[in-house]
């Protein structure tokens, strides 16, 4: 038999906006579902300190975290389903979702808050130095290499947004890019090329990050010229990798509006998507500030939006049945 599960509001992804939603949602007297996603807890899980998450006056780890969140959500009435969600149909509600293995969801209320991936080189070598030197966000590590020589790498808005942020840490930052000119707006080049901080490497692509020391860190970066093929090292402690976020809305296309990012377009100050009754919150909406607080502040948003959506929807249907 396939299981059925049903609630006032279903939500999707368990990162800081999914779970702050399910509080929210819980106080409220929603019972909430959590459908937890591929990767229970978010980006957070694979996050060692957390500095700027408010509330704590040491580092924090990003799994602790994620557990004591999850933790508050459950103790406030919020139910965790450890499925993938493969099938949606937002047509009408309440709305219905299937899992990977065939256990159906209804939601009165959808929360959609599946996040959002950095991309990354592919690099073995990267892999093994994440954490270790080897970043994907610039705004959430940089303050640990102060006074440290650093790399970004990528040639977009996000990369030089992330040069000229580590300008604030380090004296010395390189922006590594791929091709001879950059793709980010012209303003933000004039920027860069302004602060004498910042040391532009053309046609360069890096192939290895190269680990040494005791305990072992990030030392530098080997490079392959795009033109020549010529090799060539930079020494640094920070490898910061800025070339763009997959937004995880690949299961939404054509049932929601979609920007040309693919991010899930909301109406501005509020949570809410193309469809009535379905609410999108962090990173999966957010492209700009992608931070674990931004995500808990529309993670609340959601569960607002979701919970007024509710009440109004309950009295029109209160008011019909009297006429």
């Amino acid at each position: 038999m396939t299981a059925t599960h049903s609630t006032r509001m279903l939500i999707l992804g368990s990162g800081p906006a999914g779970l702050s939603a399910a509080i929210y949602g819980a106080r409220a007297g929603l019972s909430p579902i959590v459908v937890q996603g591929i990767q229970p807890g978010g980006q957070l899980m694979t996050t060692t300190d957390v500095e700027n998450y408010p509330g704590f006056r040491e580092v924090i780890q990003g799994p602790w975290l994620m557990e004591e969140m999850q933790a508050q959500a459950e103790h406030v009435g919020a139910q965790m389903m450890y499925d993938t969600i493969v099938e949606v149909d937002l047509s009408s509600r309440p709305f219905r979702m299937v899992g990977d293995g065939g256990t159906v969801y209804l939601g009165d209320t959808l929360v959609i808050a599946t996040g959002a991936q950095a991309k990354w080189l592919g690099l073995d070598s990267e892999e093994a130095m994440k954490g270790k030197g080897a970043s994907a966000c610039a705004t959430c590590d940089g303050f640990f290499y102060r006074g440290k020589k650093v790399a970004v790498i990528g040639g977009g808005n996000t990369a030089v947004e992330e040069a000229l942020y580590m300008t604030n840490h380090s004296h010395d930052v390189t922006l590594i890019h791929r091709r001879d000119s950059l793709r980010a707006e012209k303003i933000l080049q004039d920027r860069l090329f302004a602060n004498p901080k910042i040391t532009t490497l053309w046609n360069k692509e890096v192939v290895e990050f190269v680990g040494g020391g005791d305990p072992e860190g990030l030392v530098a970066l080997r490079l392959k010229d795009t033109v020549t093929g010529e090799l060539s090292e930079i020494e640094v402690e920070g490898g910061f990798v800025a070339i763009g976020h997959h937004p995880a809305t690949e299961l939404f296309r054509g049932h929601l509006k979609l920007d040309s990012d693919s991010y899930i377009e909301v109406e501005t100050g509020t949570t809410r998507t193309s469809v009535p009754g379905v609410f999108a919150c962090g990173d999966v909406m957010d492209k700009v500030y992608r931070q674990a607080i931004t995500a808990a502040g529309t993670g609340c948003m959601a569960a607002l939006d979701a919970e007024r959506f509710l009440a109004e929807a309950d009295f029109e249907a209160v008011a019909e049945a009297a006429e």
